[in-house]
């Protein structure tokens, strides 16, 4: 995926902020978000990766930095956010994408696992929007996208912590909607169902499956497949752009079906 495969530059002018956008998601996010015209932020935790999206950004023509984060801490939240200020010209987007998944009942969850979950995947998006909210306010409006999973609209088997997490973030997009739609300020989140990154292959090593075996069981739903994370990114950009002017508050499922034989 190159950042010239969106040709419209729908977010020409914009500055986005991506957390988890070294890899996965975010990182084909990142990539199509500078190909739509955005300056882009790179959130995370692994360096390299996060340095690599960020080349692959400048050598392609676009404008994008890395910063080194942990966004489970308020500090080094306040940090990324006041250098993608400094360095990039404001905030338009935040995409909340930063999140880890551990398999696991609650009778097999240790707490510990239990509150790094909560945090990466929903204490984190407080620290951010907390502090980017007033400055998308100041400047007139803005878009959050947070993201959530299938699995916080329907449950799933040994998955009780990211379930409660995403059951969560679901129910935070669309109080912050209520909360910040005066303001001009657009929250909404993406449900994707199972799409090939490396967390996917994480959860058939945390349940003893081959990882292949894994993947084409996940692949069972209507289209046939799991999904591609530049799937998603699009939906990103889609909630990112004026496209979605009037779109606040929704949950947008994108999951090749997985979910529509559901009540």
């Amino acid at each position: 995926m190159t950042t010239d495969s969106n040709p419209r530059k729908v977010l020409a002018g914009k500055v986005a902020l991506i957390t988890g956008g070294a890899s996965g998601i975010g990182r084909a996010s990142a990539l199509l978000f500078a190909g739509a015209g955005a300056s882009v932020a790179v959130v995370d935790l692994d360096q390299k990766a996060g340095h690599d999206a960020v080349q692959e950004i400048v050598h392609a023509g676009g404008k994008a930095i890395f910063e080194l984060a942990d966004v489970t801490r308020s500090d080094e939240c306040e940090r990324a956010v006041r250098r993608t200020v400094s360095d990039l010209g404001g905030i338009h987007v935040l995409f909340n994408n930063a999140g880890i998944i551990r398999r696991a009942s609650v009778l097999e969850l240790s707490e510990e696992d239990w509150d790094r979950v909560m945090a990466v995947n929903v204490k984190s998006m407080f620290l951010m929007s907390r502090l980017v909210v007033p400055i998308m306010s100041k400047n007139g409006g803005g878009t959050i996208i947070n993201m959530a999973s299938g699995w916080g609209l329907a449950g799933g088997p040994r998955a009780a912590a990211y379930c409660a997490s995403k059951g969560a973030v679901v129910l935070l997009t669309k109080a912050m909607a209520v909360d910040h739609g005066p303001q001009n300020i657009r929250v909404n989140c993406i449900c994707p169902g199972d799409t090939d990154t490396n967390m996917l292959r994480q959860e058939a090593q945390q349940l003893g499956e081959h990882a292949e075996h894994f993947l084409a069981g996940s692949a069972n739903r209507p289209l046939g497949r799991v999904g591609q994370p530049e799937e998603i990114a699009q939906a990103a950009l889609y909630l990112a752009s004026d496209a979605a002017s009037f779109v606040t508050g929704t949950a947008l499922v994108v999951d090749g079906g997985g979910l529509a034989g559901s009540a």
